[in-house]
């Protein structure tokens, strides 16, 4: 038995302790927001939070959960009203759509550590995530008009607690 927790909620899964903590969320717990990428650790498309820190979920080992926090794009908001996903919103940043979630779970982290990043923070900090659609330029108009929205980037987790 693996226990963790998921956006704030205590969690308990039977699953083989080598299987990426990507297939857990997705496979075993239904949780589709976060996107399996490149299985290497390399796209970010699979980026979560793991004690407050953006991990790559598909290179994660379910057994390394054991007793930690993890937060998905689910545990941003229920209804999508997180700054970062509201500034997504407002520069259309997706296209394809399917790095947003680990490119959002990257901005967070990034405002989290650094509130107010200039360009080149907010590129060093990306980098990690692709986008094959080449959104940047919005992401990065993204991630500025979050740092002005709120100084202070916090997770809502969807069970209650705060990050």
């Amino acid at each position: 038995m693996i226990d963790f927790t998921l956006n704030g909620n205590p969690i308990r899964v039977e699953v083989d302790p080598e299987m990426p903590l990507l297939w857990v969320i997705r496979d075993v717990l239904k949780m589709t927001g976060t996107k399996y990428g490149c299985g290497q650790g390399i796209c970010g498309a699979c980026t979560i939070h793991v004690d407050g820190q953006p991990m790559r979920s598909c290179s994660f080992p379910a057994s390394a959960a054991q007793g930690r926090k993890i937060t998905t794009i689910e545990g941003l908001a229920e209804d999508a009203s997180h700054p970062v996903q509201q500034a997504w919103e407002a520069h259309k940043v997706p296209q394809c759509g399917y790095c947003q979630s680990g490119q959002i779970m990257s901005a967070v982290a990034l405002l989290q550590q650094n509130p107010n990043p200039d360009d080149q923070a907010i590129d060093n900090f990306m980098q990690g995530n692709i986008c094959r659609c080449g959104t940047y330029n919005r992401i990065k108009s993204a991630i500025k008009t979050a740092a002005n929205a709120s100084t202070n980037i916090e997770i809502r987790e969807v069970g209650g607690a705060k990050s």
